[in-house]
This record gives C-alpha cells, structure tokens and sequence, in this order.
C-alpha cells in the first residue's frame, strides 16, 4: 500500500530514528528492521565515503548483510558531497523502499541533513570552483579564524551558527556572501511544512555523564580496532588532504593532525573525546528544536518495546 499512496513526485511516510552518537541508534534500528517491514537509510555525513569504517561507526559486511542500509559508501573522500546530494539520494532511497513495500527508516545524527530532506533546501546559488578556490588560497594565508571574523561582522546571524572549525560550512557561506551580496542566513525562508509524514523518535541517555561513558567506550573501541592504520591508508591515497570534509570529521579530525605531528599521540585520546563530546553537544541541541519529536531513554530495556509500539501505530495511521 505504499508504494500505492505515494505517487509520483510524492515522498512515502518515514520513522526518523535520531539521536547523539553512541546513543545506540544502529542496535535499535536493527530491533525495528526485525519487528517490521522496514529499510534503514543512513542519515549520517561520514558514512557516505568509502575507507570511512571504524571512525564513522559504519556496520560491517555481516551486519549489512542482515540489514542492508540506503545511503553508503556513495563517494571517495576526496569528492564532495552536499546536504542537496543527500537530499537526491535520500528521496531515491525512500521511493524504492516504498515501491518495496517497506518503510522507510532514516538512522542517524546529521540534522542538517534531516532538516534538508524533511523542510527542503534554501534557493542558494550553486558553487562556484573559482570562487571556492579563492576562499581556500585567503584561507591558506589567513587562516581560517580570520575568514570566520569576516563572516562574522559580514553574515552575524550565520557567524553565530557556523563554527570556524566547520570549514565546509564556511565556505559556502562566505562563496553564497561573494556570489550574490547577500549572507545565507537572508536566503533562509519562514518555516515550512514538513515535505511528508513522520514519526520522529530520539534516542538518548537522560543523564549526560552516562552518554560520556558510552562515548569513551567507543572511541577506545575505535582505536583498538585501527582507527589510526585507517587513517594512515586514507593518507596514502593521491589528492587526500586534511582539509577534505571526510577528513574533517569527529575522530578522523583528531588522529590525522596527531600523524602530522601536530600532538603526541598519548594526547590523541583525550582529543578524541572532547571533540567527540562536543559533537553530541551540538547534536542535542539542534534535536531539543526538532518538534514533536519523541524521546526515549537508550539505557531502558523497555525502551524497544516503546519504539515498537509507537512504530506500529505509526504505520497503522498512515495505512502502511
């Protein structure tokens, strides 16, 4: 009946399963893909690239076996790719799972992503590779701080949003400043509607000292498993900087500069976790703006059984 109800150009209903990393997000995704009939789709920027593994968490051949995911290993780290490519990617995913006859399940912690699949994306101007390559060569002799205290007395609003150690983020907003005149944060319209319908579960620890603990635990797992003989291959690769957004994500960030010499590795570790910590900071964040959505305590052994049946109800609603 799904595939009946959405149509051409029409976006099937979802389960959005959100929440900070190593809140448990994959391990409860699995639990729904085995009470329904379900197809997880990843809403996660780092596991988009090749050779990202172990510091984006991505599941392995057994796991991926059992529960296939939409929206891996779609670019080399050396390539680019946008809230707009996810978008496109996303939307092909949901049609399929729906012409399947199965719900999609988007799984993850990138909320700018969320945000541009469910709301659309703000009508900005496309890249500009010379315009791009100007900002990174001012970028180069400057430094990126400089170019964020421009964005800052130029685009206030979005200086605010943006942090300096977002480059990507930066960038563009600097390239949409240099294109039209304008700051993006004057391109983003009142809000929208959302573009299909949704149930929207987040999954966390209510005590932060807890999710700490999970945290730590995941990047020693991380760095038992070579995380830094990872990063050490991706480095081997022709044309791969530190500067390419897959290497600019949390983990791979900290254990590139520490190859580079630019910490000893006995303080790579703590690197890690305070960046990581920092990230499920910001992700909670933007999750307490997201409305409606529903919370749920990841250490509760009643908590799948909540997600069952909210899930199900959800699907008996929209007739799935």
């Amino acid at each position: 009946m799904v595939a009946e109800r959405t149509g051409r150009g029409r976006l099937p209903p979802a389960v959005l399963l959100l929440g900070p990393t190593a809140a448990g997000k994959t391990a409860a995704a699995m639990a729904l893909h085995d009470r329904f009939p379900m197809r997880l789709i990843s809403v996660d920027s780092a596991q988009v690239y090749r050779g990202l593994e172990i510091g984006a968490a991505k599941p392995g051949p057994d796991v991926l076996a059992r529960y296939p995911h939409d929206v891996l290993d779609l670019r080399w780290p050396e390539q680019s790719y946008s809230a707009a490519d996810f978008v496109a990617d996303a939307e092909a995913a949901m049609r399929r799972a729906a012409a399947a006859g199965r719900v999609p399940l988007l799984v993850g912690g990138t909320m700018l992503y969320v945000r541009a699949l469910l709301y659309g994306l703000d009508p900005l101007p496309p890249a500009d590779p010379d315009v791009r390559k100007r900002i990174l060569e001012r970028a180069e002799s400057a430094g990126w701080m400089s170019l964020h205290a421009e964005l800052v007395r130029r685009d206030p609003v979005a200086g605010a949003r943006i942090r300096p150690s977002d480059r990507q983020r930066l960038q563009r907003a600097l390239e949409v400043l240099e294109l039209t005149g304008r700051g993006v944060s004057s391109w983003q319209t009142a809000p929208r509607q959302p573009r299909f319908p949704t149930l929207r579960l987040v999954l966390t620890t209510p005590d932060r000292a807890v999710l700490h603990e999970r945290i730590a635990a995941r990047c020693d797992q991380m760095l038992r498993a070579g995380l830094v003989e990872e990063v050490q291959r991706l480095q081997a690769r022709p044309g791969l900087t530190g500067d390419h957004p897959a290497m600019r994500a949390v983990g791979y960030r900290q254990v590139w500069a520490m190859l580079d010499g630019q910490y000893q590795a006995t303080e790579l570790r703590a690197r890690m976790l305070a960046a990581t910590r920092q990230l499920a900071k910001r992700q909670l964040t933007a999750l307490r703006r997201f409305s409606t959505a529903l919370w749920y305590d990841a250490t509760s052994s009643k908590t799948v059984d909540r997600l069952d049946r909210q899930v199900g109800d959800f699907c008996r609603r929209s007739a799935i």
